[in-house]
């Protein structure tokens, strides 16, 4: 395929889905992600296209999110395999709130097979994904329809999570950074977000490699509320990623990566010279975290707890 090919086909990809990961860019248009980064570039230098981490968003991608129906066809096998490695974490009998979002509509489609479990959740997928599940117990959220991610959003569903405790809320987002935590591009999302964390002892963000290192408008959960995250493995190439994470797991974020061999992950001990996440100081009900509340996540990495020889892995996956 000729260059000029490639990137009509890239544009329409773009334009059709909102966003696009290089990963599938490169599968569609059967080449290199190298060739599709440089391909991105000049349609970004003519102005048809935003680079993000990762991928391609259309211009002014910073204040626009995609629908549903293009959310998931993006990353489809990332978001699978942070879905396998997250529920792992819960336990039969516990209580949750799980956001909105293509990320934990698979995550509740693993938790139908969890028994005794309660879940909360503003998210008619989610709820829909757990419909027939036997003893799973759903609590649907009040609040306004919001069609393009069939969210439950505004005061009445802040309001229905006033006074709730439960022992985890698993989250997505359009970006994740060190400086800013989990940001989503709508306001109302990001308010009904904030209400989740609020009601949970621990907060678990869900996201694939393509949103870390970027940030969108509205900030759901500061970094210091974030008390894991479940993502994919990063290309060898991919610094930007490989920085962010590791600059996480600094800030005392536990750090899951789905899809990996070896090396299982210690779900309750934070970084090295760290005090556990559960022990700091935090606002609302999140305060007095329990400790020892959680199950060991396996076949994972933990960056937050590599070993020397890890550390110096992530360092020859940069310099490749």
């Amino acid at each position: 395929m000729f260059a000029a090919e490639r990137r009509q086909l890239i544009l329409e990809m773009v334009r059709a889905n909102g966003a696009v990961s290089l990963r599938e860019l490169a599968r569609v248009v059967q080449t290199s992600e190298v060739t599709v980064r440089r391909d991105v570039r000049a349609l970004e230098a003519e102005g048809l296209l935003d680079r993000r981490h990762g991928g391609a968003v259309l211009p002014g991608g910073f204040t626009r999110e995609s629908g549903f129906p293009q959310k998931s066809h993006l990353a489809t096998a990332e978001k699978t395999a942070i879905a396998d490695l997250a529920a792992g974490l819960v336990e039969e009998g516990e209580a949750i709130v799980v956001g909105a979002g293509t990320t934990t509509q698979e995550l509740a489609r693993r938790l139908a097979r969890v028994p005794g479990l309660t879940v909360v959740t503003n998210s008619l997928l989610v709820a829909q994904a757990l419909a027939h599940a036997n003893r799973v117990e759903v609590v649907m959220t009040g609040g306004t329809l919001r069609g393009s991610n069939y969210a439950l959003v505004g005061s009445g569903a802040e309001q229905s999570l006033q006074g709730l405790r439960v022992s985890r809320a698993f989250l997505s987002g359009s970006g994740l950074t060190a400086e800013r935590g989990l940001s989503t591009s709508n306001m109302l999302s990001a308010s009904v977000d904030r209400a989740l964390v609020q009601a949970a002892a621990e907060v678990v963000v869900l996201a694939d490699h393509t949103k870390l290192g970027t940030d969108t408008m509205f900030q759901t959960v500061p970094t210091d509320l974030i008390t894991r995250l479940v993502t994919d493995e990063p290309p060898a190439h991919d610094d930007r990623a490989l920085t962010e994470l590791q600059a996480l797991a600094d800030q005392g974020v536990q750090i899951a990566v789905a899809g990996q061999s070896g090396g299982a992950a210690g779900g309750d001990t934070a970084p090295a010279g760290r005090q556990p996440r559960r022990d700091m100081p935090l606002p609302g009900p999140r305060r007095g975290q329990v400790p020892g509340a959680g199950p060991q996540l396996r076949s994972a990495t933990v960056l937050g707890e590599q070993s020397p020889g890890e550390r110096a892995r992530v360092a020859d996956l940069r310099r490749r």
